[in-house]
């Protein structure tokens, strides 16, 4: 019934931009708080960025400033613009539903490579 399902990964040179997109369905996507997550190769799932449902942001120092989270909610889709990319972004990234108030995860979507190499 819930669906979150991402798109817009691929290869990139480091200093390059992906756009990766969150296609949601089952639930009310309007009223959701919604994150992005990513897990590299070798490495433990670290939390990248959170969107509210009111459209406050929140981002992991490690992407702070080069990366921007956004939804549309007409179209039930969130979006995670990466810009100035890095070999260490290299990672599956996925979204993910949160509960509002204590932050708990609810849904995954099965996640996007984004692989930045020279």
């Amino acid at each position: 019934q819930v669906q979150l399902v991402e798109s817009g990964g691929g290869l990139v040179q480091p200093g390059g931009s992906l756009r990766l997109s969150c296609a949601a369905s089952g639930f009310t996507f309007s009223n959701s708080y919604m994150s992005w997550v990513r897990q590299a190769p070798g490495k433990g799932r670290e939390w990248v960025s959170d969107i509210d449902h009111s459209g406050s942001t929140y981002y992991a120092d490690s992407v702070k400033g080069r990366f921007t989270i956004s939804r549309d909610n007409a179209k039930n889709t969130l979006y995670l613009q990466m810009n100035s990319l890095k070999p260490e972004d290299t990672a599956l990234y996925s979204c993910a539903r949160r509960e509002g108030f204590g932050l708990r995860f609810l849904d995954w979507g099965q996640g996007i490579q984004v692989t930045v190499s020279p």
